[in-house]
């Protein structure tokens, strides 16, 4: 059966963005199919978005009730809305996770283990981690409906990025 096929059969959609109680009631392993509007940041957006904070600067978004996804695209080609995006390593992002969650975010997909502090700090705010298939990078960017870039264009394939997704395939992870 395609990928795809097994996604809309057995994925629950789940309408963005997230709330606490929805959240409260995800298990382990949960199947989820996203739809609606999250955020890519990686190592350098993280940086930059404490770096601000430190500052008491504005920020280039509001991150309450935010999903980050920790990604980084290819380059787009001609025609498409995205190139190839996968999850990157959640663990390097570990040390901003509790400045993210204070600003509002509800979820962080990504791809591996999380420490254990992290992972605390995650149920403590009643967030969510969500992983994603690695290797599927261009399979994922076919759930992709949108993309536009709203901070730090400078970084390239680290820039702040919304995309709208429809059903975009993660799982919960709780340990």
């Amino acid at each position: 059966m395609k990928f795809r096929n097994i996604i809309e059969k057995e994925f629950g959609e789940i309408i963005l963005p997230f709330n606490k109680s929805k959240i409260k009631k995800f298990k382990h392993l949960d199947c989820l199919a996203l739809t609606g509007e999250i955020l890519v940041c990686r190592d350098m957006v993280h940086k930059k978005i404490a770096e601000l904070c430190s500052e008491n600067k504005k920020l280039p978004v509001s991150f309450e009730n935010s999903v980050i996804f920790y990604a980084g695209p290819s380059p787009t080609p001609a025609n498409k809305i995205i190139g190839a995006i996968g999850p990157t390593t959640s663990s390097r992002m570990d040390c901003y996770v509790e400045l993210m969650l204070k600003l509002g975010v509800n979820a962080f997909i990504g791809k591996g283990q999380r420490s254990a502090e992290a992972m605390k700090k995650i149920r403590d705010y009643g967030a969510v981690y969500l992983i994603t298939f690695g290797g599927y990078a261009a399979l994922l960017s076919q759930f992709i409906e949108k993309s536009e870039t709203i901070a730090f264009a400078e970084l390239g394939a680290e820039a702040l990025l919304r995309l709208t997704v429809k059903r975009f395939p993660v799982l919960v992870y709780k340990n």
